[in-house]
């Protein structure tokens, strides 16, 4: 019970809400008018603030009892995003205090990714400003659809009523091109408390509700159950035997004895166990929005970043390409051909912009269409590619994955929502298909570990690269048979072989084109690897790019690249490289390569455990 004896429901749930507006417009003031008016201040919090100020020859004012920090009453703003709990009588409330100034816009994609319902302040007497139309596309980019827009400061002018409909006609107007309704539009004085917890005698001409009965209309968010399960994993905890997935489930439901593929790796295992904190009872079922832990049936290799989905339900997208529409917050431009940081979910994956589709003054939705960069505050339609494969749904199926940020250095510099996908390029394509192979791939009874405890190493592939003539094939003939030798399974396995043999039903024009090479290559490199096998390759008919491609496809059995050249490149790239007076040195060169599959924990000697 709070202190003005507002009874909170046992069974009702927080609701959270971010609220947001131009600087100077009075959120402080809002939130500390909510939180006294609803009696949520601890005991003598008011008198304890009036009396600072006092001292200081200051007129009290509510936003005070927000300002924490020192130089934040210094400089007359609110800085840094914090939660504000209060209570009304039918539930308890955090907001999450969102900043106003442009250089503060960042914490505000963070902070209100989480909101359920959003408060929208505007300064009665300054109007609709620029940031007022930023804060409400923003506001669209994170999916909130049950908006207020609090136009505040009405003591200001006089109460005037047509002041109020300009505002409420000029602001509709914008959220509509937006596709965004605002609940209502509320004439309020925070400073003075009216129509924030009761109705104001100087505005009887507006009949609407007050600002705390507007927050107990809105609705929870309905835990996405329905939805496919998804479960970014956070980390991996290992205690006594038993290794522990540990995360938050975004959307759907998971019970034990579920069968999960974790992708990008599409492994698949099923669920033994789920850990869940403070609980008297192990739980036997988690749904969405709780925060646990599970184990599996069997030992996986999996990290951070993994995405769990349930097998039967629709799996999330595998790319490293896809459109999305970015708010950009960032001191520099955002600019093609820049590395960025991309966070989703758990994730986090170097990306460049691809291509802009559309640039926008996100104040006035003008397109910009003289430019290829986007500045600070502007809005952008664009293609990103991730240096490796993402895991993601499109905002509008599964919006908790399809919501990203993007970091340029250290900054949070943009806020973005996934829109569309579909397989642009070759690569995307590939990796579609290994999806679909290895969704359906009959797996033997005998599991990789098994197989690496019997052999003594892990399956890898050892590509050799470099030109033509500086002595792959020989080194190659050699590391095999060395392996070999110490009794490995291991096979040369050389592309114009498989050229001769699977790929000897198509002609040459076709055979290397739209990536079918590089493909059948690949497939039977796959099976070798699955096989237990290191599999040796010496092929000159491969790019860099293709080596890539090649990597997707036996995924997650390791590629060791080994590079033979003349000239060295200033920036290493492959995981050895060998000159060319080295790779004349053969009986040395084959020692050193096997030392150092042996450092790798390739080869280990009998009997491997993973």
């Amino acid at each position: 019970m709070s202190d003005n004896g507002n009874a909170v429901a046992l069974d009702s749930k927080l609701m959270r809400l971010v609220i947001v507006g131009h600087v100077d417009h009075g959120k402080s003031t809002l939130v500390g008018r909510l939180m006294s008016d609803t009696g949520s201040l601890p005991t003598g919090k008011i008198d304890f603030v009036k009396d600072i100020c006092e001292k200081q020859g200051k007129v009290f004012e509510f936003a005070f009892l927000l300002d924490a920090l020192e130089e934040e009453q210094e400089q007359g703003i609110t800085i840094d995003t914090s939660q504000i709990f209060f209570n009304t009588k039918k539930r308890p409330y955090v907001i999450i205090d969102a900043p106003g100034h442009k250089e503060f816009l960042k914490n505000m994609v963070t902070g209100a990714a989480n909101a359920e319902g959003a408060l929208l302040l505007i300064d009665a007497f300054e109007g609709v400003q620029e940031q007022s139309r930023r804060h409400g596309y923003i506001l669209k980019l994170l999916g909130l659809t049950q908006v207020a827009v609090v136009i505040n400061k009405m003591d200001l002018i006089d109460y005037d009523p047509e002041k109020y409909y300009q505002i409420k006609t000029e602001y509709t107007e914008f959220l509509k091109s937006l596709g965004v309704e605002a609940r209502v539009f509320l004439p309020v004085s925070a400073k003075l408390g009216e129509n924030i917890a009761t109705r104001s005698d100087s505005m009887s001409w507006y009949t609407g509700p007050t600002v705390l009965e507007v927050l107990d209309q809105f609705e929870k968010k309905a835990a996405k159950v329905h939805l496919p399960f998804r479960f970014p994993i956070q980390d991996v905890y290992k205690f006594d035997e038993r290794r522990i997935m540990a995360g938050r489930v975004e959307s759907g439901n998971l019970k034990v004895g579920d069968k999960l593929l974790f992708s990008p790796s599409n492994k698949t295992a099923v669920v033994k166990t789920i850990e869940a904190w403070s609980v008297s009872e192990q739980p036997t079922e988690a749904i969405a929005t709780e925060s646990i832990g599970f184990t599996l049936t069997e030992q996986l290799f999996l990290e951070r970043g993994d995405v769990a989905s349930r097998v039967g339900d629709e799996p999330p997208i595998t790319s490293s390409t896809f459109d999305a529409n970015l708010f950009w917050m960032g001191k520099n431009h955002l600019e093609k051909g820049k590395s960025y940081t991309l966070k989703l979910t758990t994730q986090e994956v170097p990306c460049e912009v691809l291509e802009f589709k559309k640039i926008i003054d996100a104040s006035t939705l003008e397109t910009l269409s003289s430019r290829d960069y986007v500045v600070k505050n502007d809005v952008t339609e664009l293609t990103l590619r991730a240096h490796r494969p993402v895991v993601f749904d499109q905002f509008g199926t599964i919006p908790e994955t399809g919501r990203f940020v993007l970091v340029d250095e250290y900054d949070v510099c943009g806020g973005g929502i996934i829109t569309t996908y579909v397989p642009a390029t070759q690569r995307d394509k590939l990796i579609e298909e290994v999806r679909h192979r290895d969704f359906n791939w009959v797996s033997s009874n005998i599991t990789a570990e098994q197989r690496a405890y019997r052999n003594g190493h892990r399956a890898a592939l050892i590509l050799f690269t470099g030109k033509a003539g500086v002595g792959k094939a020989k080194l190659a003939c050699l590391l095999e048979e060395k392996i070999f030798q110490n009794n490995f399974q291991s096979y040369l396995l050389d592309g114009h072989n498989v050229r001769l043999g699977v790929g000897a039903d198509i002609d040459n024009e076709e055979y290397f084109s739209d990536g079918e090479a590089v493909r059948r290559y690949g497939e039977v490199a796959k099976l070798f690897l699955d096989a237990g096998h290191v599999v040796i390759s010496t092929s000159n008919i491969f790019n860099q790019q293709e080596h890539s491609d090649i990597r997707v496809l036996v995924e997650p059995c390791p590629v060791v690249e080994i590079l033979v050249t003349s000239t060295p490149p200033q920036k290493q790239t492959s995981d050895m490289v060998l000159t060319l007076e080295e790779a004349a040195n053969e009986k040395e060169t084959i020692g050193k390569i096997y030392d150092f599959l042996k450092e790798q924990k390739i080869l280990t000697g009998h009997n491997y455990s993973i």
